[in-house]
């Protein structure tokens, strides 16, 4: 399978898993699953490790898995075992994305320079990155992680920069699931009382989303500033 026809399998693999999950009850299977859950002690822990993973690669709802975490195991112990559950499946699924569609990606980024130039400079300072978009509310969670895959980020600062940069809402899903008396409140986000904490969250991905426009645009002004300079003749083709 030559590299095109690998990303129209990838894009229409990627329609049916969001038509899936907006068209079926998946949030209320996954409800059923946390129910389920409770009642098989330390082995539950395992198991909803292994769902949490898979419906991140499937790219099912997770904020229900992660109120679900905070519900099941209280605030303190629910965030230990949520940041690197998360971070495992984010990371799953990152290198999906690299080890399937990276390589016809690559192809065309490198018959372009200036997308090369962009491409490597992201790389180059991927942590930092990584870290602002995963504040950022703007980007859905499981679609970004294959999407970072298709970058020249470095897994070790894809790792770093996601545990980083996803702590704090992993930290709020799990308190406000803490918060539910019962599974039926976690279908609604948040039980009352926690709109003060969503907002805190909503400001500071929104300042990171200012912070991440304004450095990916000073990335690229750098690196194509390296390119240009470099290549007169091409310069010159550029003008209008």
């Amino acid at each position: 399978m030559n590299g095109r026809s690998r990303l129209i399998v990838i894009a229409v693999a990627l329609v049916v898993l969001v038509g899936a999950a907006a068209f079926l009850p998946v949030t209320d299977w996954l409800l059923g699953f946390v129910g389920w859950v409770r009642g098989l002690g330390a082995v539950g822990v395992a198991v909803y490790a292994v769902v949490y993973v898979a419906a991140t690669v499937l790219m099912l709802p997770g904020s229900v898995l992660t109120l679900g975490v905070g519900f099941l195991f209280g605030p303190l112990w629910g965030i230990v075992f949520a940041s690197p559950v998360s971070v495992t499946a984010a990371t799953a699924s990152f290198l999906l994305g690299r080890t399937v569609a990276r390589e016809a990606i690559g192809a065309r980024i490198e018959a372009h320079p200036k997308f090369a130039a962009i491409d490597a400079a992201v790389g180059r300072e991927g942590l930092k990155l990584i870290a602002l978009l995963r504040l950022s509310p703007a980007l859905p969670f499981a679609l970004s992680n294959y999407a970072f895959g298709l970058t020249a980020v470095r897994t070790r600062d894809y790792v770093l920069g996601s545990a980083l940069g996803m702590l704090p809402g992993t930290f709020l899903y799990v308190y406000l699931g803490s918060l539910a008396s019962d599974v039926a409140q976690l279908a609604g986000g948040a039980p009352e009382g926690a709109s003060g904490a969503k907002t805190a969250l909503l400001v500071l991905g929104g300042v990171a989303t200012l912070a991440v426009t304004i450095y990916v645009t000073k990335l690229a002004r750098e690196a194509l500033a390296e390119l240009l300079p470099s290549d007169p003749a091409m310069a010159a083709n550029d003008d209008p």
